[in-house]
């Protein structure tokens, strides 16, 4: 509850994890922008990860994401974790999986708060985190006919 203007803050509402997931379907970053919208929101920050068509210097002929049945729990307490501090209001995190094209949206986080400073602050922690710590894994295949897993233990 607020109170008129004079120096007073808000009572602290817990931050929600509203959406920590992994697809198979094509993402959708208008749902994930949708899922943390707030009035309470002064700022949201968002990371959309695509496919690229060149990776190391090569060309990307395709990718294929795969997860530990665990994946989509990591997610969500890492998600849980980082929002846990600060004027975080709501955390969206969805991951895809499966055979992806070039320009295909790979993963969206948004995070709103109550100030820009923080919103950017977390969604950057969780993007890192989240590629450092979550068992996704990468096989990108070169147009050379090379390829390469990323990400695996």
């Amino acid at each position: 509850m607020s109170r008129a203007s004079g120096g007073t803050r808000e009572a602290a509402v817990p931050p929600e994890v509203v959406l920590a997931d992994i697809s198979e379907s094509p993402l959708s970053v208008d749902d994930v922008l949708g899922a943390v919208r707030h009035p309470r929101a002064g700022g949201i920050a968002t990371f959309i990860g695509v496919v690229r068509e060149r990776d190391h210097g090569r060309g990307v002929e395709s990718l294929d994401y795969t997860s530990h049945p665990s994946a989509p729990q990591v997610l969500r307490e890492l998600a849980e974790r980082l929002a846990a501090g600060g004027d975080v209001i709501r955390v969206a995190i969805v991951h895809r999986v499966g055979h992806l094209d070039i320009g295909d949206v790979a993963v969206v986080v948004a995070v709103s708060a109550v100030h820009r400073g923080t919103a950017l602050d977390v969604c950057h922690q969780l993007i890192d985190t989240l590629k450092a710590t979550v068992p996704i894994w990468k096989h990108q295949v070169f147009e050379d006919g090379t390829d390469e897993w990323v990400g695996t233990p």
